[in-house]
């Protein structure tokens, strides 16, 4: 029996969105915004020098049809990105409305959302006074700060010291629709900060506010640093989705990085979580040992959290060399009837003005599917493909394109 490997670069966009003039960053559309593309661009410039030099390589991608991709997806080439494809790839566009982790994942596992997501406005305060007031509740204490949209790392910085001295949780959020609570792993409390999340998300959840992250940091003033030891706690998806036709058909799924936050656990059987370096050890033992008919759902966050946010294009090159170092060895252990599957839930181009995401079409590159172009396809057909080639019913929309 056959094993998928359903791999999301987190944030990996390659432009070309149809609909990114509707979708905006400190006001300005996401129109042109292009991910790969102007980070290719960047480094064959010699604008991405810090930590690494010259023109982006990342062989293995592109050998799976990276390049191409992105010329599907924008009509224009990446530097650097030339190969002749051995992979299957194509470029996949999104319906949903919305450019954050939920909209994408639920896609990509069969599920377009079905609502209109709840945005926290860009005002000080953002946060409407019950939901204030129910966060000093579950925190025992009598404010919080920040209660703004912010950069998380810009929010700690401002807020860590006081958060220290006072025990006032530090609150704030996006352009997505979200509300992050970060606290110090010491002076808070780890465990504490977890079940304040916890206990506020029922009530976020019923307004459709999509996520509440707890946000640990560790560290004094000056040096605060997040962990990894975030946890999303989102809206359960409203009915089944990929992970849940593999597990009703007797199959394994096992989430790696934050699937299992994603989806509020629905349909997987087991979770890995850590950081990146640690994820990809977690996917090559899978490589190496997933069981027959398996389902194995991974998200590699950093691309996006540590790079795209804080718009650090070097520090995304690197990552993306990193991946694609880490991806080489593994592609050689996959089994004959394996499918690895690479894709992404939306952009956030570094170059880009602001710090959210970018609203972008994502590659789908493809290993055990044979080689050549698939076209352009629905974020929704990747779930009916993965659902194929296990031979599992899809319960979706979508079509493989197997």
């Amino acid at each position: 029996m056959s094993r998928a490997f359903l791999v999301v670069m987190d944030s990996v966009g390659i432009g070309g969105a149809p609909d990114a003039d509707t979708f905006f960053n400190e006001g300005q559309p996401d129109t042109g915004a292009n991910t790969v593309l102007h980070i290719a661009q960047a480094c064959a410039n010699g604008q991405a020098e810090e930590g690494r030099s010259g023109p982006l390589t990342v062989p293995n991608l592109d050998a799976l049809g990276l390049g191409r991709a992105v010329t599907l997806a924008c009509g224009e080439a990446a530097p650097g990105l030339h190969a002749v494809p051995t992979g299957r790839w194509a470029a996949a566009t999104e319906v949903s409305r919305g450019k954050d982790t939920p909209s994408g994942h639920w896609e990509l596992a069969g599920l377009p959302v079905p609502w209109d997501w709840t945005y926290l406005p860009n005002t000080t305060p953002s946060f409407p006074e019950d939901i204030t007031r129910k966060i000093c509740d579950l925190a025992g204490t009598d404010g919080i700060y920040g209660n703004c949209h912010s950069n998380g790392i810009a929010v700690i910085d401002a807020f860590g010291a006081d958060h220290m001295r006072t025990g006032w949780p530090i609150c704030y959020t996006s352009a997505d629709s979200v509300l992050q609570i970060a606290a110090h792993e010491d002076s808070f409390g780890l465990d504490r900060l977890l079940t304040l999340c916890e206990q506020l998300a029922p009530m976020l959840h019923e307004r459709r506010i999509g996520r509440v992250i707890a946000r640990p940091f560790t560290g004094t003033p000056g040096n605060f640093e997040r962990t990894t030891n975030r946890r999303d706690y989102a809206i359960a998806p409203p009915s089944p989705v990929l992970t849940n036709w593999v597990q009703d058909a007797g199959q394994k799924v096992i989430a790696i990085g934050k699937i299992g936050d994603i989806f509020s656990m629905t349909g997987i059987d087991e979770v890995h979580k850590g950081a990146d370096t640690k994820l990809m050890t977690d996917l090559a033992h899978q490589i190496d040992t997933a069981p027959d008919g398996a389902l194995i759902f991974a998200n590699f966050v950093e691309f996006d959290s540590k790079y795209g946010h804080r718009r650090d294009v070097s520090g995304y090159a690197r990552a993306l060399e990193w991946f694609d170092a880490e991806l080489g060895p593994l592609l050689t252990r996959l089994k004959p009837d394996d499918l690895l599957l690479i894709t992404a839930d939306h952009g956030n181009d570094p170059t880009w003005i602001g710090t959210d995401h970018t609203r972008e079409r994502v590659p789908v590159l493809m290993a055990g599917a044979g080689a050549g172009e698939v076209g352009h396809v629905g974020f929704v057909d990747v779930a009916a493909t993965i659902a194929a080639h296990l031979n599992v019913a899809s319960e979706g929309q979508g079509q493989s394109f197997l």
